[in-house]
C-alpha cells in the first residue's frame, strides 16, 4: 500500500525559565483549532528496538538523506519478508538549504524562474506541497513499520504533531496547537513544524521538519505548503518576542545561542518521540563521507 500525506532515553530537557516564572511563553490556542485536543499514547505496549542515527549537528545534503531512506525501506521490506518484522529507524539531521516539492506542488507556489532557483530543488513522493529546508532546522525521518505501532495513517500525523507540540510545552511552555484542515504545528498565526510522509506497504519515510533557529528569509520565496494566508515562524523568533516583552526581573534568554537552542530541542525531540512510539533506542553512527559513498553506491546500484 503507498498513500501520501503533505533505549536508552534521553534525560528530560532542560527548563530554561525558574519557578517564579514558569510559563514566560503562554500563547493562547487558535479558536480554530478544533483538532488540537491531544493524542492519547499507549504506554502499556513492549517497547520496540529503534535504530538511532543522531546527526542533527550535521548539515546532510537533501539527496544523500533522501536516497537513504529509500534504501533502508527496502532493506526493511526484505527483512519483513524473511522473518515477518523489523527495527525502526529514526534519522535526525540538518540539511543545506534546499526546497523539496511533494505530489501535490505545482510551480504557482514558486516566486521565483524555475530555471534559475536559488537552491536545489527536488520533486519527492513525499505528500504536500513546496518548502524549505536549511540550516536551524531539525529535520526527522522515522522509517517505521506501521504494522507493529498502530495502521492508521491518520493517528501516525496526528501522533508526529504531537511530538513537536509536547517539545515545545516542556522546553520553553510554548503552548503550540493544530489547526483543523491543515498539516503540521502552529503557535498562533506562525506554523513551526511542517509534516510530510510516503507510507509503503506500512513502512514510513520523510517525516517532519521543525524550525528552531532557522533564517526563515527563504520561505519568501515560496508560498510555504500552498497557505498564503499564514505565516512561518520559528522558535528563535518566539523567544525573541517574548523576551523583548518581558518585564524586569523575567529571566534573561541571551545566554541562549544558536547552538544551545538545537542541542535542547534535538534532545527533547528524541524523548517525546521515543515516548509516544514506546520506542527503545539503539544508538548507531555513520561518518557523513561513508554516507556521501553509500549513497553513490545506492544510485549506481
Amino acid at each position: 500500500m503507498i498513500l501520501c500525506f503533505s533505549s536508552i532515553p534521553s534525560p528530560l530537557p532542560l527548563r530554561p525559565f525558574s519557578k517564579s516564572n514558569p510559563n514566560p511563553l503562554s500563547y493562547s490556542k487558535s479558536s480554530s483549532s478544533s483538532s488540537s485536543s491531544l493524542v492519547v499514547i499507549n504506554t502499556t505496549h513492549c517497547l520496540r528496538s529503534c535504530d538511532l542515527f543522531d546527526l542533527h549537528h550535521e548539515l546532510i545534503p537533501y539527496e544523500v538523506a533522501w536516497s537513504w531512506q529509500k534504501h533502508i525501506v527496502r532493506e526493511k521490506m526484505t527483512h519483513i519478508e524473511k522473518q515477518g518484522d523489523c527495527t525502526d529507524t529514526l534519522i535526525i539531521l540538518q540539511h543545506p538549504s534546499v526546497f523539496t516539492l511533494g505530489t501535490a506542488s505545482t510551480h504557482d507556489n514558486l516566486n521565483f524562474d524555475i530555471e534559475n532557483p536559488p537552491f536545489h530543488i527536488y520533486r519527492t513522493e513525499r505528500g504536500g506541497e513546496v518548502t524549505y529546508h536549511g540550516p536551524g532546522q531539525l529535520v526527522m525521518y522515522p522509517i517505521i513499520n506501521l504494522r507493529r505501532h498502530k495502521m492508521d495513517l491518520n493517528w501516525y500525523l496526528r501522533t508526529l504533531e504531537e511530538v513537536v507540540i509536547r517539545v515545545l510545552s516542556s522546553t520553553f511552555s510554548i503552548q503550540a496547537s493544530r489547526l483543523e484542515g491543515l498539516t503540521g504545528v502552529w503557535v498562533g498565526n506562525e506554523k513551526l513544524a511542517a509534516v510530510g510522509i510516503r507510507v509503503a506497504r506500512w513502512i514510513t519515510y520523510h517525516g517532519l521538519a521543525l524550525n528552531v533557529t532557522t533564517d526563515l528569509t527563504p520561505f519568501k520565496w515560496i508560498v510555504p505548503c500552498g497557505i498564503r494566508d499564514r505565516q512561518v515562524g520559528s522558535i528563535k523568533g518566539l523567544l525573541r518576542k517574548a523576551q523583548s516583552c518581558n518585564s524586569h526581573g523575567k529571566a534573561d534568554l541571551d545566554y541562549l545561542d544558536d547552538a544551545s537552542l538545537i542541542r535542547i530541542i534535538h534532545r527533547s525531540l528524541i524523548e517525546e518521540f521515543s515516548q509516544a512510539f514506546q520506542l527503545e533506542y539503539q544508538h548507531r553512527t555513520i561518518s557523513v563521507p561513508v554516507l556521501c559513498e553509500l549513497t553513490k553506491e545506492i544510485q549506481q546500484s
